[in-house]
């Protein structure tokens, strides 16, 4: 197949769907690509680079989009360029189709077949193709780097010859992906860093990356913030003025607020009010990651830096994944390959349309003329939160004092056991063995139980324990073979010779081993 990806139309828009990189895998697959002049120029991919890599430069969109059977983009299709599909034809990128109704029956009314990447469902099959993540992993990260470029302060506190310096306090608003990555940017930077959201099994998540997680104290009914699919669910009202009253109390301790919170399909909910904005301290900054849907904070404006009247500044940008166009036109072309791959099961360059595939079913909103949104269930479970399992209940004193005497009495009844049966053995043995076998029966098992005491008594003094008690062994060889070595037999005598030599050997080998082991952790 004929796969090109056109430069992206959208203002701003600086990604691209497809990578040199990427391009040598997909020709791995049996297909050919295409790209328009200029598509990767804003995120650093010149034309030259994709005609090295085997990628055919085509003049414009309208060349492209007549020669490919698969169009690859970043942003949803406009108006123009799905005008340009025919029948046969499949458009993969973001589209949204809860949101561009309108858009999508455009493309249903093509016949052509349209792949929607936000539409990839979140099971561990398709971790791979799952853009969301991958952008929003971006996003957190520049929010973050974002914020420190309009922050007038260190991130870490210092001491320095002309005063100290205290760290910024961040907190960051849903820890989902985008949440994350804030978090762990933060932490890396230096600051005191603090995260909420509505699973609290995420806190030790947040925890683990060194943050502090934001506990409500709700005394309604147990919100239970995970929704199918492995994204949050709406908060109920008592859970929401819970939230908002304890963010009201923080508010005025923070420097940097960075807010994630969205559900797929739906309005962002407002969880930064303006009264919290105006009791922040002034040259405090807000990233509002969810401006795109409406913005968590009362002050976002999308696409523009907002200074309050108090000195807070709001970021509503949307385009933070287009700012590191690089990056995230590395990642996503990534997602498009994995996306591609699946399609092509038998790596010969033709696009099976399974529908009966999990993945591409949820991701393919139209086919062969038809709407096919919303998908049906899924046959496998959805990535979701773990729910955090219950703590077994202590045992009281009484209790514990009672599993122990049972655990005693089972033991004592266990080794009693074993010292009837061995006991029976013996006299089994004693009585048809005779006098001259028992007398040496007895040296050997006290010459077995001298010598576990001997050898596990020596001190691990060596690299390790099994060398120590190896070398222990070998030097109970050589004293039994020196107590042999006079014997009147010749064969006796060659034997415990022998026996000398190759204990000598382990146990001089143990003792070079472990000298050039302890070598290797001193200083030259």
């Amino acid at each position: 197949m004929r796969i090109g990806a056109p430069k992206e139309v959208f203002e701003g828009e600086a990604r691209v769907a497809m990578t040199p990189d990427s391009a040598t895998q997909l020709q791995k697959l049996g297909h050919q690509c295409f790209v328009e002049t200029g598509a990767g120029q804003a995120a650093g991919f010149t034309d030259a680079a994709y005609q090295a890599a085997g990628v055919t430069v085509l003049p414009g969109a309208e060349a492209l989009f007549s020669g490919v059977d698969v169009v690859v983009k970043v942003r949803p299709p406009v108006e123009a360029e799905i005008d340009r599909l025919s029948k046969g034809q499949t458009v993969i990128s973001f589209f949204y189709p809860a949101q561009n109704a309108e858009l999508l029956a455009r493309a249903e009314a093509t016949g052509a077949t349209v792949i929607a990447m936000d539409m990839v469902p979140r099971i561990s099959r398709a971790q791979k193709m799952d853009a969301l993540s991958s952008m929003a992993n971006i996003g957190g990260y520049r929010a973050v780097i974002e914020a420190a470029n309009n922050f007038g302060r260190f991130f870490t506190g210092q001491v320095t010859a002309a005063g100290k310096v205290p760290p910024a306090k961040v907190l960051v608003i849903g820890a989902g992906v985008a949440g994350l990555a804030a978090t762990g940017a933060a932490v890396s930077l230096g600051a005191i860093t603090y995260a909420f959201d509505v699973r609290p099994e995420v806190a030790e998540q947040i925890n683990s990356m060194g943050a502090e997680f934001v506990f409500l104290d709700f005394a309604g009914e147990a919100q239970d913030g995970a929704a199918t699919g492995g994204y949050a669910a709406p908060s109920s009202p008592e859970f929401r003025e819970a939230q908002l009253k304890k963010f009201r109390e923080i508010a005025p301790d923070m420097d940097i607020v960075i807010s994630t919170a969205l559900i797929p399909g739906r309005p962002a909910p407002v969880l930064w009010t303006k009264d919290m904005v105006d009791s922040m301290k002034r040259g405090s900054v807000v990233i509002d990651l969810a401006a795109e849907r409406g913005g968590n904070c009362e002050y976002t404006v999308p696409d523009q830096r907002v200074v309050t009247e108090s000195g807070v500044i709001v970021i509503g940008y949307t385009d933070f994944p287009s700012r590191m166009a690089a990056q995230a036109s590395q990642l996503y072309s990534t997602n498009i390959r994995h996306m591609i791959a699946d399609l092509t099961p038998g790596k010969d360059g033709v696009i099976v349309q399974n529908m009966e595939d999990d993945v591409i079913r949820s991701a393919t909103v139209a086919h062969d003329g038809a709407i096919t949104f919303p998908p049906p269930p899924l046959k496998v479970k959805a990535i979701a939160a773990q729910k955090p399992r219950e703590k077994a209940p202590e045992p009281t004193p009484e209790e514990r004092k009672a599993a122990e005497a049972a655990a005693f009495r089972k033991a004592t009844r266990t080794q009693v056991g074993l010292l009837a049966l061995g006991t029976v053995l013996i006299l089994a043995v004693g009585a048809v063995a005779p006098a001259s076998f028992m007398s040496h029966f007895v040296v050997f098992m006290l010459a077995c139980f001298v010598g576990f005491q001997v050898i596990w008594g020596v001190s691990h003094s060596l690299h390790t324990p099994l060398m120590a008690v190896t070398n222990a062994i070998s030097g109970i060889v050589i004293l039994g073979a020196l107590a042999q070595i006079g014997s009147g037999s010749w064969l006796v005598t060659v034997l415990a010779a022998l026996s000398v030599l190759v204990a000598t050997i382990n146990i001089a080998g143990g003792f070079l081993v472990t000298r050039r082991m302890l070598a290797m952790f001193q200083k030259s």
